[in-house]
Order: structure tokens, then C-alpha cells, then sequence
């Protein structure tokens, strides 16, 4: 039984709730560990609200955390000791990361590849995944359609268990470009750190864990940039993947709304989506 040690800044609750005080001198290094598998919800003055949800729990499996990790940081900071149905939740969650991988087969086909017999099976009736399902080509393995990638991940996503996204995308045509050294106004420009830091996990040092993501920085923080520098790297992959050879005339586009860059929206381009009803013309009396 952990004792009560008021110094530490963190009250882990049984909902998944994480409460982080901000006059704790150990605040700052608390944040910086729970951000990378925890949301935050509200951060008034004196007490931020976190949450740990399966995505992001998988978020960060995906940048390699694990679960005893994720849990020495919660039980180092908490005030109280952490209740025990979080513990065996962050475990369950975390090892469901990876039981379903995307790859590419050396034909050029994109099968799933399930390591659960059980979850094959449920997956392959399930009415939310079944239609995405080509044909079933291994005793846990599938072909799907390139077209509905994304939405077979998102469907996976609703019956708990995330997709491992390990195939890679086709490349394209190479563009040439480059960041200005100056600006307009003639002063000294280049990337900060943490802006290299954001370009790099995007690209993944060009491999097939690369290539897929939205950048979230907060306002000010130079999106756009990252999203532009990102795009200078072969992560012009992302609109190689079968969307150009559909849409010939499209342009790489780095676009900002109220949730930070879409690169996601290129993505969209490709799935397979009816276009919109005409509406009938009313005749003129």
C-alpha cells in the first residue's frame, strides 16, 4: 500500500481521469510525462484535467511506450496510490497494439494480418469490418482494398483494437523544394527544435512507420512550417498512395482550420465516396 505523499502532483482516479496540480514543484516534469499518453480536457488555473483513453493509450504504443512504463510515471507522481482497475486497463489496452498489422505483400497487395485466431474471427463478421474485407488469403490474414484504408483503421478502432499501419505508402514523383534561409523582410529563418523534432517523428527516418499523422501544435507554434518542411522530405508518399493516379491534377496543399493542420484531408481524397446527389432543378410555373 503506497502512503499519501502530499509533494507529488498527480491524483489518478478510477473513471481514468488523471488530476495534475500546477503549484507542485514536480508539475512540469508530471506534465511532460503524462502528455504523451494522456488528452487534456481543461486546464484552469490551478488544477489541469487529463484523461487516458484507448487512443491515446495506443498513440503512444505506437511512439513506443509501454504499459510498465506508462505506470512507473502514474505511480512516481501520484499522490495517492493508483487504483488497481487503471493498472490492469493501461495493460489491456497497451497489448492490443500490434495484434493487427497492415502490410504489404511482395505482390503489391495490402492484407491484414490478424495474431489472434478469435479476433480474426469476430473481425471477419463483424458488420462494421466485414465490407472492407477483400478475401481471406492465410489462416489470419486478409486482402483489403487500398481505397478503404483508412476507413477499415477507423472501423478496427470502434471494436477496440487498433491497426498497426506497417505497409508503407507508393512513392511518388519527387518535387524539389526548399525552405527560404531568409524571409521576405530579409531576416535569418529556420526551423526550431521542437519544430525538427515534430518533422522527424512525422517522417520516421522514411520508413514504413512514417508518413501518417496530424500535427498538433498550439497556436502560433508554426504548423503551417512543419506541415511545409514535412512535405520537403519523400512524405510526398502520402499523396503518392494511389490518390494522384485518381486525382491527376492535385496539388500538395497544407491547409489550418481550428484544429491545426489536416493532413488527413489528402487521405480522403482517395477513399471510395459517391459524389453528391445533383438536386433536382424546380420548373419555373
Amino acid at each position: 500500500m503506497k502512503s499519501h505523499d502530499s509533494s507529488r502532483p498527480l491524483i489518478v482516479q478510477s473513471d481514468r481521469t488523471v488530476l495534475l496540480e500546477t503549484g507542485e514543484p514536480l508539475y512540469e516534469k508530471a506534465r511532460d510525462r503524462l502528455i504523451p499518453f494522456a488528452e487534456l480536457v481543461r486546464s484552469p488555473e490551478h488544477v489541469h484535467t487529463y484523461r487516458i483513453t484507448p487512443l491515446s493509450l495506443w498513440n503512444a504504443a505506437a511512439a513506443g511506450l509501454s504499459a510498465d512504463q506508462i505506470i512507473e510515471t502514474l505511480e512516481q507522481y501520484s499522490k495517492y496510490e493508483v487504483p488497481a482497475n487503471i493498472i490492469v486497463d493501461i495493460r489491456d489496452l497497451i497489448a492490443r497494439y500490434g495484434t493487427l498489422q497492415l502490410v504489404r505483400r511482395a505482390s503489391g497487395e495490402l492484407v491484414l494480418h490478424c495474431k489472434n485466431s478469435l479476433l480474426f474471427t469476430e473481425m471477419r463478421h463483424d458488420r462494421r469490418v466485414a465490407p472492407y474485407l477483400v478475401r481471406q488469403v492465410g489462416p489470419k490474414t486478409v486482402v483489403i482494398d487500398p481505397a478503404v484504408r483508412g476507413l477499415l483503421k477507423q472501423a478496427l478502432v470502434k471494436i477496440g483494437y487498433p491497426v498497426e499501419d506497417i505497409a508503407g505508402y507508393t512513392d511518388g514523383e519527387p518535387l524539389e523544394i526548399s525552405l527560404r534561409t531568409q524571409t521576405g523582410a530579409g531576416k535569418q529563418f529556420a526551423l526550431r527544435d521542437y519544430q525538427r523534432d515534430a518533422v522527424a517523428s512525422f517522417y520516421t527516418g522514411g520508413s514504413n512507420l512514417g508518413g501518417s499523422g496530424v500535427v498538433v501544435l498550439p497556436c502560433g507554434a508554426g504548423k503551417t512550417v512543419v506541415g511545409m518542411a514535412a512535405g520537403m522530405s519523400p512524405i510526398l508518399e502520402l499523396t503518392g498512395s494511389g490518390v494522384l493516379e485518381r486525382h491527376p491534377d492535385l496539388q500538395f496543399v497544407i491547409t489550418e482550420s481550428e484544429c491545426g493542420w489536416l493532413a488527413w484531408a489528402l487521405q480522403g481524397l482517395g477513399e471510395k465516396m459517391p459524389p453528391p446527389a445533383k438536386k433536382p432543378r424546380r420548373k419555373k410555373k
